[in-house]
């Protein structure tokens, strides 16, 4: 019988992650060489944040260039990973009765390709991408989550892609290492929450206060890990690959169940 595949949330922070070689990209690289060979990514990227849900049905999705001001060597990057339409269908199947639209015109965001390049580079596994709903409630996140959880049997690797802290207006751009005071309770929070499986408090992160207030200001950063957590099994063991703040207010922690 084969081993069930792990299921991990990366914190990607800076587009420039992609052409960096730095500890974290490192631990994607890492975790890439360390686990058996997934026969698809189901990615959950905070880049795709939708009215209702929405799956990369196409056979060859693009590369999307989904931000501004960085260097033209960001803009060449592409990872020309193939897409798989059949298994966008199953997805489609397990998230029943959650209406998802196959979608033939999104493609992989830097959210899934910065992360892959390091821990894929050789972009020959299928990659299909689920969108986040933003009408949805983060307990309903969670629950996809763990009608997720059976692509794991099935060889597949479900990562999801954020930041547990996540508040560019209040970034010092000066500030290569290091978080706010606020930043690194809420990011000890979260990281302590997950490692005890209490995945149920992950989801009410809305009524935590203040911290959460000022580390999740907006919710699409913050979701892709519910998914995750949704998809963990309570033999999983957990595991931390990757845990700094950077700028004041960008937490790069990554986690990993399974």
């Amino acid at each position: 019988m084969s081993v069930a595949l792990p299921t991990v949330f990366i914190g990607h922070g800076s587009p420039m992650n992609a052409l960096e070689q730095n500890s974290f990209t490192a631990s994607w690289a890492e975790f890439g060489a360390v686990i058996a060979r997934p026969k698809a990514i189901l990615s959950i990227s905070a880049h795709w944040y939708t009215r209702g849900s929405f799956v990369t049905a196409m056979s060859s999705p693009r590369t999307i260039h989904d931000f501004r001001g960085f260097p033209q060597a960001l803009f060449d990057v592409q990872y020309p990973a193939p897409g798989a339409p059949e298994f966008a269908r199953e997805v489609v199947k397990l998230l029943a009765p959650e209406p998802v639209t196959l979608d033939q015109d999104w493609g992989l965001d830097h959210g899934t390709w910065q992360v892959l390049v390091h821990m894929f580079p050789e972009a020959n596994i299928p990659v299909v991408q689920l969108s986040i709903n933003q009408d949805a409630q983060p307990a309903h996140h969670l629950e996809l989550g763990r009608r997720l959880a059976p692509l794991r049997d099935a060889g597949v690797l479900i990562l999801g892609s954020g930041n547990v802290v996540h508040n560019l207006g209040l970034a010092d751009w000066q500030m290569a290492e290091g978080g706010y005071d606020w930043a690194e309770r809420y990011n000890d929070l979260t990281r302590s929450r997950f490692l005890a499986a209490d995945y149920g408090a992950l989801a009410q992160y809305e009524s935590d206060g203040p911290d959460a207030k000022r580390a999740i200001p907006t919710a699409e950063h913050y979701l892709p890990l519910l998914y995750v957590a949704g998809a963990a099994r309570a033999s999983d063991p957990l595991r931390v690959l990757s845990d700094s703040l950077v700028m004041g207010s960008l937490s790069m922690l990554s986690v990993q169940a399974g």
